[in-house]
């Protein structure tokens, strides 16, 4: 699994934005922006972009710096397994899904982690992304000591589409 899961304290740090480097700056803005739903916050000319949400000024930043051009890193080699961006909401979570779906970008997967909902995919640049909500905390499984019990279960697509607003 790749989540932790903490409480949040004033001194706690948090994740505050992901930065990849891609080789087609519009065609990444476009999937971030259009597909996920983040919003440009700033662009520095035609080489980097930085998106997104609820007035933050930017959880993605994009760059063709050192990769306009390039080419995905092969499998097996080391580097960024998946970004993850959580939605408010299942119907937001259905919502999105749908907008990938209709965009064409195909789904590598689909698991309920028992804290989460999750559906997982790559950007243009082959960069894994997974699209989840949370569940509410009182829900959680747990085990016998109270300790996080987290699951990789089978997640009905089809189930959770019917519960898009653009259906």
């Amino acid at each position: 699994m790749s989540h932790v899961i903490t409480t949040q304290s004033s001194n706690t740090p948090r994740v505050g934005h992901v930065h990849l480097k891609v080789a087609d700056l519009d065609r990444a803005v476009a999937f971030y922006r259009d597909v996920l739903g983040f919003a440009e916050t700033a662009r520095m000319g035609s080489r980097a972009a930085f998106l997104g949400a609820g007035g933050y000024h930017h959880h993605i930043g994009l760059n063709t710096w050192e990769s306009a051009g390039g080419t995905p890193p092969p499998a097996g080699h080391t580097g960024l397994y998946h970004s993850a961006f959580v939605y408010p909401d299942r119907a937001a979570l259905a919502d999105v899904v749908a907008r990938v779906i209709k965009a064409g970008v195909p789904i590598d997967g689909a698991a309920d982690h028992g804290v989460s909902e999750a559906v997982y995919l790559r950007d243009p640049d082959g960069n894994g992304v997974e699209l989840y909500v949370d569940r509410e905390p009182a829900d959680w499984p747990r085990d016998a000591k109270g300790a996080l019990a987290m699951v990789n279960s089978p997640l009905d697509i089809a189930a959770l589409l019917a519960e898009a607003s653009q259906n």
